[in-house]
C-alpha cells in the first residue's frame, strides 16, 4: 500500500523532548510509560498521570501520539498491561506492540496498534497476516534492504514504517541476551545495559612448540579495543537517500532516540523535516544533504552508516560518514529564574559554566522545548557585563521561556566540518 508524504515520527523521553519534537515539525511522537517498553530505564518515560498533558499538546499541534508497549509480556503481567491499555486508550492514537498477548488485549478493547520492529516482520506475507489480526501499521525489521522494503510496501494492505535515523543494535531486531547474561538486565524488556558499546580488553597470547610439539607459553599482550571497533553498531543516517525512501512508499519515517536529549530530538527531527519537504518541492540536492548531515553531526552520534538498506551484511553505499562523535558539547550554565514578557528578557542564575557575550546557548524546558540563541548583551540591573561567573546572575534577550528552564553553553569541538 503506497502512502503519500511520509509521517516524520520523533522520539519523546520527557516533556522537553516532546515539545522539541513538536516545534521541529514532527507529525507524530512515540513514548513509553515506565515499564513494558524497549526503553524501560528511568528518566526516559512518562507517567500515567502525564497522559492528558501529552495528548493536549499533541492534539493542539495536530501531532499523533503513539504509546510503546513493545517489550515481551510474561505470565502474571497481563492484568497490569491490560490496565495500561484501558487507561491510555483515550489519549493515544495507537499502541506499538510486539507480543501476541498484548495484541490480544488491544483487540479486546478495540485499540489501534502498530506492530513493532521487535517482531522482525520482513516479508509481505507476514505483513498481510498481521493486517488480518487488526494491525494498522507494521514497523519493518531493520534487516530489510531498500528493495525489499519497496516490494513489501507495494503488496501491503496496511501502512509500513521504517527507521531512518539513530542507534542500531548489533543483534537481529534487538533480540540479544548479552546484557541479561552479564548484568541481569534483559534487552527484550527494555533494560539493555549495552555491553556491546563498551571497551573490550583483548589479550593476544603467543604459544611456541618445543622439539616434541608441546606448546610453550611465551608471552601475552593486552590491547584495549575502542567501542566502535568491535561489537558496537554504527548509527543509521538516511539523509543521503531520503528521496529513495520516499519513492519506496514508506508511510512513516521513524527516528530512534527516546534515551537521547531534547537537542538531539530537535536537531534530527528538523533535519528530516527539511529533507522530506525538499523532496516534495524538488529542492533536494547533494548540497542540502551535506548541510543537513553537518547539522545532525552536532549532536550525539556514533559513526554514520546506511544500515542494511543497501545489502546484508554490511554493504554500505552511503559514504558521507565520519568516525566521530558530536561536533558540539553542552555545558550546564544554570536556570531561568525570571522572564519579563514585555521586554523579552530572561534572568539566568549562573550555577556552573560561566556565561559571556557572544556565547551560543540553548534553553531547555518542558513547555519551552529547545531554544537556540547567541548572547548579544548581558546586564545586571543597570550594569552592562562582558560575562557572568558562577554564583551570579544576569539578564539577556531571549525568546519566550519559563522559570525553571535549563540553560546550556554550546561548546564547539575541533572535529566540526
Amino acid at each position: 500500500m503506497r502512502s503519500g508524504i511520509p509521517e516524520i515520527l520523533a522520539p519523546a523521553g520527557d516533556f522537553v523532548c516532546l515539545q522539541a519534537a513538536i516545534d521541529a515539525g514532527a507529525d507524530a511522537v512515540y513514548f513509553g510509560l515506565g515499564t513494558f517498553n524497549m526503553r524501560a530505564r528511568s528518566g526516559v518515560n512518562f507517567s500515567e498521570s502525564d497522559l492528558p498533558e501529552v495528548a493536549r499538546r499533541c492534539r493542539a499541534a495536530g501531532v499523533k501520539a503513539y504509546l510503546a508497549l513493545n517489550a515481551i509480556m510474561f505470565e502474571g503481567e497481563v492484568a497490569a498491561i491490560e490496565r495500561t491499555i484501558v487507561a491510555a486508550k483515550p489519549y493515544v492514537d495507537a499502541f506499538i506492540v510486539s507480543d501476541w498477548g498484548v495484541i490480544a488485549l488491544c483487540r479486546k478493547y478495540g485499540a489501534a496498534f502498530h506492530v513493532s520492529t521487535q517482531m522482525s516482520t520482513s516479508n509481505s506475507l507476514a505483513v498481510s497476516f498481521l493486517a488480518e489480526q487488526g494491525a494498522s501499521r507494521v514497523v519493518l525489521a531493520r534487516e530489510c534492504t531498500l528493495r525489499e522494503v519497496a516490494d513489501i510496501v507495494e503488496k501491503s494492505p496496511i501502512e509500513v514504517e521504517c527507521f531512518v535515523h539513530g542507534a542500531q543494535c548489533v543483534a537481529e531486531s534487538g533480540r540479544c541476551f548479552m546484557s541479561h547474561d552479564v548484568f541481569g538486565k534483559s534487552a527484550c524488556r527494555g533494560e539493555c545495559n549495552q555491553p556491546c558499546r563498551r571497551r573490550f580488553l583483548v589479550k593476544a597470547v603467543d604459544f611456541f612448540e618445543d622439539d616434541e610439539g608441546n606448546p610453550i607459553h611465551e608471552s601475552d599482550t593486552a590491547f584495549v579495543v575502542e567501542p566502535h571497533t568491535v561489537l558496537s553498531a554504527k548509527d543509521l543516517c538516511s539523509l543521503g537517500f531520503v528521496d529513495r525512501l520516499m519513492a519506496a512508499g514508506i508511510a512513516s519515517f521513524k527516528i530512534e532516540g527516546r534515551a537521547r536529549n531534547a537537542d538531539y530530538v530537535k536537531t534530527v527531527t528538523a533535519a528530516y523535516r527539511r529533507a522530506v519537504d525538499a523532496v516534495r518541492a524538488g529542492t533536494y540536492t547533494p548540497a542540502l544533504v551535506a548541510e543537513l548531515t553537518h547539522e545532525v553531526k552536532k549532536v550525539f552520534h556514533r559513526e554514520f552508516a546506511a544500515g542494511l538498506y543497501f545489502g546484508r551484511p554490511g554493504a554500505d553505499q552511503f559514504t558521507d560518514t565520519e568516525n566521530s562523535l558530536s561536533t558540539t558539547i553542552k555545558r550546564h550554565v544554570g536556570i531561568v529564574i525570571d522572564y519579563f514578557l514585555k521586554a523579552g528578557i530572561a534572568q539566568v542564575k549562573v550555577q556552573d559554566h560561566a556565561l559571556a557575550v557572544g556565547d551560543t546557548i540553548q534553553i531547555h524546558g518542558p513547555t519551552t522545548g529547545v531554544l537556540d540563541l547567541t548572547v548579544g548583551e548581558l546586564r545586571r540591573d543597570e550594569e552592562v557585563l562582558r560575562s557572568a561567573e558562577r554564583g551570579t546572575w544576569a539578564t539577556l534577550k531571549a525568546p519566550r521561556c519559563r522559570v525553571g528552564d535549563k540553560v546550556f553553553f554550546i561548546e564547539r569541538r575541533g572535529n566540526e566540518i
